[in-house]
C-alpha cells in the first residue's frame, strides 16, 4: 500500500489551455478516494497520470514517498480497472487473470494460488473455465477485478469500472468493490461521474470541475457542509434547491420565500439561498414558527414510496422530496415549510458560501 500526492501537478496538451491547472491533493495510505466531477473535468486525465498513461507537465506526483513523473507504468506497481474491462476473448478466466503473473515471470504455483484465492473472493470459482463470451457484463467485470488483484499492487484505479453495467449490475458490483477494499486494503482511486457511486464507496471524494480541486472531504461532510454552489448542487439527487434571493437587512425574500434572518448585515443584495429538498415538509405538519413557501405544482415524479415535487412560483423554482402518499393536481398551488437552520447562503457573483462564525457542518448558516 502507498500514499498518492499531487504537489502543483498540471496537464496540458501543446499550447491548449490545461486539462489539469495545478492539483494539491494527498490520497492516504489505504484510503479509498473517489475523483468525481462531469465530464471534461480532468478526472479521467487526473488517474491516467497516477498510472503514468500520461505524462505530467508541471509539478511533482509523489506515490509511496518516490517522485515517479519519469517512472514508466510497468515500474509504478499499480493494477488498473477500465470501463471496457478489457479481457482476452480466447482466453479462459483463469487465464486472463494469470496472464499479467505470466508476463512477470510469477512461479506456476503462485500464480494457481493467487488466482484461485481472488476467484473464491469474487464467486467465479465455477467460471474459471469459461471465456469472456459466455460471461455476463458483471461476471466480466469481476474477472477485470480479479486480473488487477491477483497482482497484489500497492495501488488500484478504477477508471468508471460500472458505466456499461444495468442499474441492478452497478449495485451489485458496488458491493463487490466495497468489500474488496474493505478486505485488502489497498489504497484505491476510482474514478466517476454518478455521485451516487461517490457517496456510496468513498473513504473521501474530491470534487472536480474543469481542472480545477473543488472541495475534498468525507461524503457527508461535503453533502452537510459544501463550499460553493458547485458542491452544493452535484451531491445529492435531487441536487439542493437554490434560489435567486434579494435582502434588506433583515429579511431575505422572492417570489417563493419570505425568510427574517437575524445574520445579513454587510452582505451584498443580491445572494442565493440554498435548501435541501428532502428539508421542504408539508406546512400542516411543521412548527409555527418555521418559514413557509408557496408556489403552483408543476411536476410530480412519483417514486413510490416517496416523490419529487416540483413547485413554481415566477421566474423561482424548487423541488420538494415528500412522503408518496397524495395526489396532486397539476397547477395547483402547494404550502410547505422548513427549518430556517437548514438554509445555506452562497454569494451570488463568486458562487462561494457565506458561512457565520463558528459555523459547523451541516449546520447551515443559521
Amino acid at each position: 500500500m502507498a500514499s498518492i500526492q499531487f504537489n502543483g501537478v498540471s496537464k496540458r496538451y501543446d499550447d491548449g489551455p490545461a486539462i489539469v491547472p495545478g492539483l494539491d491533493l494527498t490520497i492516504r495510505d489505504g484510503e479509498f478516494m473517489v475523483l468525481v466531477g462531469p465530464s471534461g473535468c480532468g478526472k479521467s486525465t487526473t488517474l491516467r497520470m497516477i498510472a503514468g498513461l500520461e505524462s505530467i507537465t508541471a509539478g511533482d506526483l509523489i506515490i509511496g514517498g518516490h517522485r515517479v513523473n519519469d517512472l514508466p507504468p510497468k515500474d509504478r506497481d499499480i493494477a488498473m480497472v477500465f470501463q471496457n474491462y478489457a479481457l482476452y476473448p480466447h482466453m479462459s478466466v483463469f487465464e486472463n487473470m494469470a496472464f499479467g503473473l505470466r508476463v512477470r515471470n510469477f512461479p506456476k504455483l503462485g500464480i494457481e494460488r493467487r488466482v484461485r484465492d481472488a476467484a473464491d473472493t469474487l464467486g467465479l470459482s465455477d467460471l474459471l473455465g469459461r471465456k469472456p463470451g459466455q460471461l455476463s457484463g458483471g461476471q466480466c467485470q469481476r474477472v477485470a477485478l480479479g486480473r488487477a488483484m491477483v497482482r497484489d499492487p500497492q495501488v488500484f484505479l478504477f477508471d468508471e469500472p460500472l458505466s456499461n453495467l444495468d442499474a441492478e449490475l452497478r449495485v451489485q458490483m458496488r458491493g463487490v468493490i466495497h468489500r474488496l477494499h474493505r478486505q485488502l486494503g489497498t489504497t484505491s482511486v476510482y474514478v466517476t461521474h454518478d455521485q451516487v457511486e461517490a457517496m456510496t464507496l468513498g473513504s473521501r471524494i474530491a470534487i472536480l470541475d474543469r481542472g480545477e480541486l473543488m472541495q475534498v472531504g468525507t461524503p457527508l461532510e461535503l453533502y452537510n457542509d459544501p463550499d460553493n454552489t458547485f458542491v452544493a448542487g452535484f451531491m445529492g439527487s435531487p441536487p439542493m434547491n437554490l434560489v435567486s434571493v434579494v435582502h434588506d437587512g433583515t429579511q431575505l425574500t422572492c417570489e417563493l420565500i419570505n425568510l427574517p434572518h437575524p445574520k445579513l448585515q454587510g452582505l451584498k443584495p443580491n445572494l442565493l439561498l440554498g435548501l435541501r429538498p428532502e428539508k421542504l415538509v408539508y406546512a400542516a405538519s411543521a412548527p409555527a414558527h418555521w418559514p413557509r413557501l408557496r408556489g403552483e405544482i408543476e411536476l410530480v415524479e412519483s417514486l413510490g414510496a416517496e416523490m419529487l415535487v416540483h413547485l413554481r412560483a415566477g421566474a423561482d423554482q424548487v423541488i420538494a422530496r415528500l412522503p408518496g402518499l397524495r395526489v396532486f393536481t397539476l397547477g395547483d398551488v402547494l404550502e410547505l415549510a422548513f427549518d430556517p437552520a437548514a438554509v445555506y447562503l452562497f454569494d451570488a457573483q463568486s458562487q462561494q458560501r457565506i458561512r457565520s462564525d463558528g459555523a459547523r457542518a451541516g449546520a447551515g448558516v443559521c
